[in-house]
């Protein structure tokens, strides 16, 4: 039997609301959660950037502005598409590249679009931390764990740097760590579909698709990440802006807590933001200045990121 191979192109769409991170989820015909997907089409677009910005358009309405690679994703026995893929012969072996977006503002798709803003942390509940360490962590999640690692050492081990278990310390970044582990111990609903099995009485987070909940937590761990050495979050910004949402998008996105004036006098030594003189208004409370996004000038230098000091140890 002759293997096809087909290219799909999955976009990991981010936006803020009021501090809240979102991403764009479409919904198979199973009903489980996607990221939006399509097929890569070398008659009608020249590049995969071009091919992306394409279908997105034709399925969500939305105009892409701020896009990068993520990662190949190409392992056996990912499934395919059939909503998107219908044409796939059934040997094919799809291979999807994932794409990271982020959009200034969550518009709505409107009715002609089957899609919806939802809140990245449905997906990933351990990730956020902006009111403290969840208590799923260790009152719900590290019991499993240390079932799932007793008698191996460096199963134990990769739970406790993964988790900040037995005081270890939490790194933000490491989102796809944690959820391959969960899919190896089988606290992730993922494991025992693909794996043909019953669903086991314990599942962490909401499922989705195929593996878009991975394709996802590679695109967090980027952005925590990117956050931190490229002024990137102000792609996700509109472009007045004041500097308190400024900072809640920031813990959005990295699940933290701030402290408000170090991160602020680390923020003015950058030069990436600059005051308009202007108020804010219609806010109920003590008008702010809205601050802009110096983007003339970062494209002459190699801007930095931003500090991210922790308000409270995690």
């Amino acid at each position: 039997m002759t293997l096809s191979v087909l290219i799909g192109l999955s976009a990991v769409m981010v936006a803020i609301d009021d501090g809240d991170p979102l991403v764009l989820i479409t919904t198979r015909e199973t009903g489980e959660d996607a990221l939006p997907f399509g097929p890569f089409d070398p008659e009608r677009h020249r590049t995969f950037d071009l091919s992306l910005r394409g279908w997105v358009r034709e399925q969500t309405g939305f105009e892409l502005g701020y896009v990068e690679q993520l990662y190949t994703f190409g392992d056996k026995d990912r499934d395919t598409p059939e909503a998107t893929l219908a044409d796939a012969p059934p040997a094919a072996r799809v291979i999807s590249v994932g794409y990271l977006a982020l959009m200034p503002d969550a518009a709505p798709t409107g009715a002609a679009f089957e899609a919806r803003w939802q809140g990245w942390y449905r997906y990933f509940p351990w990730e956020d931390h902006r009111n403290g360490r969840p208590a799923m962590i260790d009152g719900e999640l590290a019991p499993h764990l240390y079932t799932w690692a007793a008698g191996n050492p460096k199963r134990l081990d990769r739970a406790r740097i993964a988790f900040g278990l037995d005081g270890a310390r939490w790194v933000e970044e490491r989102v796809l760590e944690r959820y391959e582990l969960l899919y190896e111990a089988g606290l992730v609903a993922e494991c025992a579909r693909d794996a043909g099995l019953p669903q086991p009485a314990v599942t962490l987070g909401a499922p989705m698709a195929s593996d878009h909940r991975r394709i996802l937590a590679t695109a967090l761990s980027r952005l925590r990440g990117k956050i931190k050495y490229r002024p990137v979050v102000f792609e996700l910004l509109t472009d007045r802006f004041t500097l308190s949402s400024l900072q809640r998008a920031v813990e959005g996105i990295l699940g933290l807590s701030l402290h408000t004036q170090n991160f602020r006098r680390a923020l003015d030594k950058t030069g990436l933001v600059e005051g308009t003189g202007r108020l804010e208004t219609g806010t109920g409370g003590r008008p702010a200045e809205l601050y802009a996004f110096r983007r003339d000038y970062v494209r002459g230098i190699a801007a930095p990121g931003l500090a991210t000091p922790r308000k409270t140890p995690d």
